[in-house]
């Protein structure tokens, strides 16, 4: 529940809607943030046209009340003020929603339509965890002509939509490049001659995006399950080893400004990592002097943190296959606010089945229960009948 209170002055209006108040000229309180906002003036008398002047008048009164939706919709998602999601989503442009700067951010940098169960559950999972922000997965196969709707025959594409937080957006890769040192380059690669284009795509994409707009970069076999509570962070997949399959900045940050450029300087696409996990590693060791991390402590460097493996990978790649095998008693990741599944080193052999008790199983069921039901239980079930 919420409410609204309207109070008129001359050629101006204000609104106050929970703890935010927004006058004429900008918003104030908890929302903590500010923003212009369109003034509504009120129609001069016309003696001589009363009919005209009615019509222009519930034209008017129309077109603030579009405007307000679309205001009331971006402080919703970021100050979770109400939890309120209107429909006109669907009409928002990814620019509308990355300008909020707290976007979490997934990239599909391969064809398909139909996310996997393991994508569908860290986007579940995050749209979970960050409710007060938009979760957004950009699809290189999606395009603006793609008409996939509510209906849709992808289960998992309709399971994500219908999430009040979460976006799907084309990927557009020329369009993400714009105004940063990655132009050039993507002009010049070409991609049927790179190995490893997939990944190398998705580590620029990452980039750029989190450059441009800030917020928190996953990728798609990353699930969430508590807030992560750092603006400014990468991940250390080890001691002095940085991973990039999550980060966060605020937009315009020079780290990430850096990174790209090195992307460019010292590109190798025939090298797997080299401008992903290694660009991270390499650019941080630049202006840090890492040391190992003992106990459970986080490092911070350049006004950076480098957050402990424990956070992100308390079960480190080599041992990937324990997220798809029986415990005798789960762990509680209690240091962690995340966990990465390694679908790189599983390359989709081993799958989350229902009943089979593993810990994968049991971490669809606390974290992304609508996918676990809708897409794990739901096909054993067809396929046994």
């Amino acid at each position: 529940m919420f409410q609204t209170v309207w109070v008129s002055s001359p050629g101006n209006w204000s609104l106050r809607v929970s703890n935010c108040h927004c006058d004429g000229k900008q918003m104030i309180g908890k929302c903590g943030f500010l923003r212009s906002i369109i003034q509504c003036p009120r129609l001069r008398h016309d003696p001589k046209g009363p009919r005209k002047a009615r019509m222009l008048k519930k034209i008017q009164i129309c077109l603030c009340f579009f405007f307000v939706s679309g205001i009331l919709y971006e402080i919703s998602l970021l100050s979770g003020c109400f939890s309120y999601m209107p429909m006109s989503k669907h009409f928002l442009t990814p620019e509308q929603v990355l300008s909020l700067g707290k976007s979490i951010i997934f990239l599909e940098t391969t064809e398909r339509l139909e996310p996997p169960p393991l994508v569908s559950c860290s986007v579940e999972s995050a749209a979970r965890i960050y409710q007060d922000r938009p979760v957004i997965l950009f699809m290189k196969g999606l395009t603006n002509d793609t008409a996939l709707e509510m209906n849709s025959s992808y289960a998992a594409f309709t399971l994500l939509s219908s999430m009040k937080n979460v976006f799907i957006f084309p990927l557009q890769m020329e369009t993400v490049f714009q105004e940063t040192p990655l132009l050039q380059w993507y002009n010049q690669v070409d991609p049927e001659q790179e190995k490893n284009w997939v990944h190398v795509s998705s580590d620029a994409s990452r980039l750029a995006l989190i450059w441009k707009y800030g917020g928190i970069y996953m990728d798609t076999d990353v699930i969430s399950i508590r807030p992560i509570p750092e603006e400014s962070f990468l991940a250390a997949q080890k001691s002095q080893f940085s991973s990039n399959g999550i980060f966060g900045f605020p937009a315009h940050h020079k780290f990430i400004w850096d990174c790209m450029e090195n992307f460019v300087l010292k590109y190798n696409g025939n090298i797997w990592g080299n401008q992903g996990p290694f660009l991270m590693t390499r650019m941080l060791k630049a202006i840090c002097n890492l040391t190992d991390f003992k106990g459970t402590e986080d490092h911070s460097c350049q006004n950076i943190s480098f957050l402990n493996p424990q956070r992100f990978y308390p079960i480190p790649y080599p041992a990937w296959s324990r997220y798809y095998k029986v415990w005798d008693k789960s762990p509680n990741f209690n240091h962690s606010y995340a966990l990465h599944l390694w679908n790189f080193m599983n390359h989709n052999r081993k799958a989350v089945v229902a009943g089979s008790n593993t810990l994968a199983e049991k971490l669809y069921k606390a974290y992304c229960p609508t996918t676990y039901e809708d897409l794990i239980q739901s096909a054993e079930l067809r396929d046994f009948t």
